[in-house]
């Protein structure tokens, strides 16, 4: 009988253990599923960035924060080398990509991706007193650009105009801000880069300084990036998007970040 009694004990400690281990495990997944992290760039203004006291702001740091809101999951915003974004998200490092993301065909095959929510054109900005007018002027000249950046990919997509650059090639840069630093110093002679963080860039620094040529690299669509086996989410941002649009709050965020 005694023999028995202990034969019970131990099943039963074991049972116990066995569905304490369950619990926790089921409250790390479910406390897992309720958080998101963005990946970002933090010098993307004005989609994503760092204002003069720290703090994350932006129109997609704005609308990133309503659509997790609606969905009641906690966001986290993680600065990245926006150069190796694709594989901080794909190891899952990061759940989302969400910083004026520009849709292209080689993106396409390795994210899942949201339905467009932003139009962006590649432009050309140089200083206002220089005597560039048109990419032909460009020629023997240095571009700059960000690195891994859809510009880029336009820039060298466009191979007459960037087998006339100096050196063949742009000038690549792991930030906008960097680029556009050195052109303001004489370093490169143009900036190949997104419409709306140059226009924004140019409206902050004063825009008599800055000229930005006709012709450009054509426009692009902005939208989230996932992981490729993560539809999940991505369908359910789809649809919480949907209906920020729908509301009116879009536009409302829109106004604030574009006047």
């Amino acid at each position: 009988m005694k023999k028995l009694l202990r034969k019970v004990m131990v099943v039963f400690a074991a049972m116990v253990m066995v569905l304490g281990m369950t619990a926790c495990s089921s409250k790390d997944s479910g406390s897992a599923d309720n958080k998101v992290i963005v990946g970002f760039d933090n010098t993307f203004v004005p989609m994503g960035f760092l204002d003069e006291d720290g703090n994350t702001v932006g129109f997609d740091v704005d609308l990133a924060k309503e659509t997790f809101e609606r969905l009641g999951m906690e966001v986290e915003f993680q600065p990245i080398d926006w150069s190796m974004k694709e594989t901080e998200l794909n190891s899952g490092n990061v759940d989302v990509l969400w910083n004026g993301y520009s849709l292209s065909q080689e993106r396409k095959k390795i994210v899942s991706y949201s339905d467009p929510y932003l139009q962006n054109k590649q432009i050309i900005v140089t200083m206002a007193d220089s005597n560039i007018n048109k990419k032909a002027d460009l020629a023997g000249k240095e571009v700059g650009t960000q690195q891994e950046s859809t510009a880029q990919a336009a820039v060298e997509t466009d191979t007459e105009f960037v087998s006339s650059l100096k050196g063949g090639a742009p000038v690549l840069y792991d930030t906008y801000d960097k680029a556009l630093r050195d052109l303001e110093i004489g370093r490169t002679s143009a900036v190949a880069g997104d419409e709306v963080l140059i226009r924004y860039y140019m409206s902050q620094k004063g825009e008599d300084k800055y000229k930005v040529l006709e012709e450009n690299f054509g426009l692009e669509d902005y939208v989230v990036a996932f992981a490729k086996d993560n539809t999940e989410l991505r369908d359910k941002v789809n649809d919480t998007l949907k209906e920020i649009k729908d509301d009116g709050t879009f536009d409302e965020i829109y106004a604030k970040w574009f006047k």
